[in-house]
């Protein structure tokens, strides 16, 4: 199992100084603190009658064993904090760990709680630890989401130093960009820091606690998009120097010397990379300050990443490669064995020398032989050039025969080449669309996004609803018919049941299955992709990646999937 750090969220990391959107509040009795985030908001639990009901609102006993749903065995409880708990536990019908976050039903934070864990499992962004199950029940509210084994906290990897440029480049890339799309649907943060950030084997950032781990805490905020962003960039002021960017220790990093206000990194520590330096400034001085050089400050996550999108591309460093040992003579060579044996002492037995014998074949008969032997050479020698010279020319003569007669089978075929995609649309027959604002993302190129359909329960087949019997995909339009070779699809989920159908040439404006007359790909379940090549080139303007049957969402007798992108070439 992994470390504990890498999958329970930290909702009681109290260390050092909050960014200056993020004062803390009152402690409680175990140390903790409730914030509120920024001057004049409302804090779900501010007030001491508040705090008093969230303390003495204690869940029932729980201990290692205890079941919840007769499916989710807790193992260990890594938080306990403000009236709530939270687990490392086991789903037994999946044999997968998960983590739990468990509170009363009275807790004063368990509807905000149960809101912002339903409102952050609809946004289905992977780059976010997913929330699998939000459950009130038997007096209970409890939040079940993924648990990461190959994932590792920034706090932990800052411990062993800073980061590469390129590392930090990544870092700040992909926090913005997860962070403005989580805004995008209304949802924020709040509490970004090193603990809720975690780094896969593969090198991807994942966000944990998004939207619940402000509701567990109480923070409410005016400004959610200036307290996210200035969050990013004290996480990209630590990864470029190994220090927290306030003056109090805090998240193991040490802060900054006391009375000498924020400094940039490229002044903190020699070697920072000048323009990720500028940018963390950007981020941090986002209350209306001009950052360095006169750039605008960024106030949202969107801003913030356009401006890592503007930067210069930072390579990753190259591979070192170890210098091999310098050669050294072992004792077998020819010569050292016997200079070894001279350095260990005068020999017994005196070698005898060894008469030179003489030059063979000095004689008359040994002279004749000599030369019969080299004329046999030289006609075995001409003979030899004279058959291979003869085999080549025939060949020759064969393969220009060859050619003569066979001159188009020896052309090669044109390499296919990418198509341009016009439009998409959700193909959705006989009923409404699931997310028809989202049918551009399954071809804009990014496999970040995605178009998903809606949950359904108890069928496969889109709830087994009347209206959906033809299912649902997406129409891809070319623009104007061209010759399609292939189709790539790269699938939301594995396991759907999908196959590629395209319209006639002159069809125009597809709207039922019966439009599609032409399947260049059998019904079938794909994997993360699907790829498609049909025997010869097919003339269409409209290509329809149907969708009959979804997989399981990870939830019993729940099912949904969706397009994450579509490549065609002619």
């Amino acid at each position: 199992m992994a470390e504990r750090s890498t999958a329970a969220v930290d909702v009681a990391d109290t260390s050092g100084e909050e960014p200056p959107t993020a004062k803390a509040g009152k402690a409680t009795d175990d140390g903790a603190k409730a914030e509120k985030v920024s001057g004049g908001e409302n804090d779900a639990a501010g007030t001491p009658e508040e705090r008093a009901e969230a303390i003495e609102a204690q869940p029932p006993e729980l201990h290692s064993g205890h079941k919840l749903a007769r499916r989710y065995r807790l193992e260990e409880c890594v938080t306990r904090l403000d009236g709530f708990s939270s687990w490392r536990a086991v789903d037994e019908k999946l044999r997968r760990a998960v983590g739990v976050h468990i509170l009363p039903a009275e807790h004063p934070r368990a509807r905000p709680v149960l809101s912002a864990a339903r409102s952050s499992a609809l946004l289905g962004d992977p780059r976010f630890v997913q929330v699998l199950d939000a459950v009130e029940e038997n007096d209970l509210v409890y939040v079940v989401h993924e648990w990461l084994p190959d994932a590792t906290e920034l706090t932990t990897v800052l411990a062993n130093g800073p980061l590469e440029p390129h590392d930090a480049y990544q870092l700040v890339s992909q926090v913005s960009q997860a962070m403005a799309a989580a805004h995008r649907e209304g949802l924020s943060h709040l509490r970004i820091t090193p603990g809720s950030v975690l780094r896969t084997e593969s090198g991807q950032y994942r966000i944990r606690g998004l939207a619940v781990m402000a509701a567990l805490r109480g923070i409410t905020c005016e400004h959610p998009q200036r307290t996210d962003t200035e969050a990013i960039g004290a996480l990209l002021y630590a990864a470029l120097t190994q220090r927290w960017p306030y003056e109090n220790d805090a998240h193991g990093l040490t802060g900054l010397p006391k009375g000498v206000g924020l400094i940039a990194p490229d002044q903190v520590r020699a070697g920072v990379h000048r323009g990720l330096s500028e940018l963390a400034m950007r981020a941090l001085i986002n209350d209306g300050a001009t950052a360095s050089r006169q750039e605008p400050p960024c106030t949202t996550p969107e801003e913030l990443a356009a401006a890592v999108a503007a930067m210069p591309r930072i390579r990753p460093p190259e591979t070192a490669f170890a210098t091999p040992p310098p050669y050294q003579r072992t004792g077998y060579q020819q010569g050292s064995h016997r200079q070894a044996s001279a350095h260990s002492g005068p020999s017994v037995r005196q070698t005898q020398p060894v008469a030179t014998p003489p030059p063979p074949l000095q004689s008359r008969t040994g002279r004749a032989l000599k030369w019969s032997v080299s004329a046999l050479l030289i006609a075995a020698l001409g003979l030899g050039s004279w058959q291979l010279a003869d085999t080549l020319l025939k060949r020759e003569n064969d393969q220009d025969k060859t050619q003569n007669s066979q001159p188009q089978q020896g052309s090669k075929k044109k390499p296919a080449k990418p198509l341009s995609i016009a439009g998409a649309t959700e193909f959705s027959p006989l009923g409404e669309a699931f997310s028809e604002d989202k049918a551009s993302a399954a071809a804009d190129g990014d496999p970040s996004t995605a178009w998903v359909t809606k949950r359904f329960k108890g069928w496969p087949n889109f709830g087994n609803l009347p209206n959906r019997k033809d299912g649902s995909g997406i129409v891809i339009d070319l623009g104007s018919a061209k010759d399609v070779a292939g189709v790539q699809v790269s699938m939301y989920r594995p396991g759907q049941t999908t196959e590629v159908l395209a319209a006639a040439p002159s069809a125009s404006n597809p709207t039922s299955l019966s439009d599609f007359s032409q399947r260049l790909s059998k019904s079938s379940k794909a994997g993360d992709k699907l790829t498609v090549k049909p025997d010869k080139p097919v003339k269409t303007r409209y290509l329809l990646i149907h969708i009959t049957e979804l997989p399981s969402d990870g939830e019993a007798d729940w099912f949904r999937g969706g397009i994450s992108d579509v490549k065609v070439t002619g």
